[in-house]
C-alpha cells in the first residue's frame, strides 16, 4: 500500500470518526475532544522538552482553547450549532486537501523553505480555493450567516499558518512528525494543527455577530 492510499484511507476513518461524534454531540464529542487535546498536549511536551517553562504552558492553552472552542461552538450556539461545527470542519479538510493536491499539480514557489520545505505558494492558493468553494457551498445550503462566505479563504490563511507553526517546532526539534498514532499523517499535532486556528476563530467570528 502506498503513502497516498494510505493517508486517504486513514483520512477517511478519521473523517468518519470526527462526523459521528459531531452529530451525537453531548459526551461522545466531548470525550473525543478531550482525548484529542490530550493527546495533542502530551506530543507537544515530547517536542518542547528542555525549552523552559513558558513553552510548557503555552502548549497548555495552545490543546485547552481550540477543545473548548469546538465544545463551545458545538453546544452552545443553538440549533445552529452542529452546522457551524461542520463549517469548521469543511474549511479546515478542504483546505489540507485544495493545499496538498494544488501542492502536488501546480506547485513550483516554496512557501516557507527555512519551515517546510513541501509547502507552496500554489498549494496556499489551492487549500484557499477548495475552503472558500467548500466553506460557501456549506452555508448556502443551511441557515448560516452569509458573513461566514468571506471568512472561509481566510480561515484557510490561518489553518495553513497554523501548519507551519508547528512544522517550525518540529524543525527546531529536529523530527519529522509529532507522533505515530495516525497512519500516514503522523501524530495528533500533524493532523490538527489547522483545525486550531480554525476553531478559535470561529468562537471570535461568532462573538463578533458572524457566525
Amino acid at each position: 500500500m502506498n503513502e497516498l492510499t494510505t493517508r486517504v484511507i486513514s483520512g477517511i476513518a478519521m473523517v468518519v470518526v470526527a462526523l459521528m461524534a459531531a452529530v451525537l454531540g453531548g459526551y461522545y464529542f466531548a470525550f473525543l475532544v478531550a482525548a484529542a487535546a490530550t493527546g495533542m498536549f502530551y506530543e507537544w511536551m515530547r517536542i518542547v522538552r528542555g525549552w523552559g517553562l513558558h513553552w510548557s504552558v503555552g502548549g497548555f492553552f495552545y490543546c485547552l482553547l481550540p477543545a473548548l472552542a469546538l465544545l463551545w461552538i458545538r453546544d452552545r450556539s443553538g440549533d445552529q450549532g452542529l452546522s457551524l461545527l461542520l463549517w469548521v470542519f469543511v474549511v479546515t479538510w478542504s483546505t489540507d486537501i485544495g493545499a496538498y493536491f494544488a501542492g502536488r499539480r501546480f506547485g513550483k514557489r516554496k512557501l516557507a523553505p527555512t519551515i517546510s520545505p513541501g509547502k507552496t505558494v500554489e498549494g496556499l492558493w489551492g487549500g484557499m480555493a477548495a475552503a472558500a468553494l467548500l466553506g460557501a457551498a456549506w452555508v448556502l445550503s443551511t441557515d448560516l450567516n452569509w458573513a461566514l462566505l468571506p471568512l472561509a479563504p481566510l480561515f484557510a490563511v490561518a489553518a495553513q499558518a497554523g501548519d507551519l507553526f508547528e512544522s517550525k517546532m518540529k524543525r527546531m526539534a529536529g523530527i519529522k512528525d509529532s507522533g505515530s498514532w495516525l497512519p500516514g499523517h503522523g501524530g495528533l499535532l500533524d493532523r490538527l494543527d489547522g483545525l486550531v486556528p480554525v476553531a478559535v476563530l470561529t468562537v471570535a467570528a461568532q462573538a463578533a455577530g458572524l457566525a
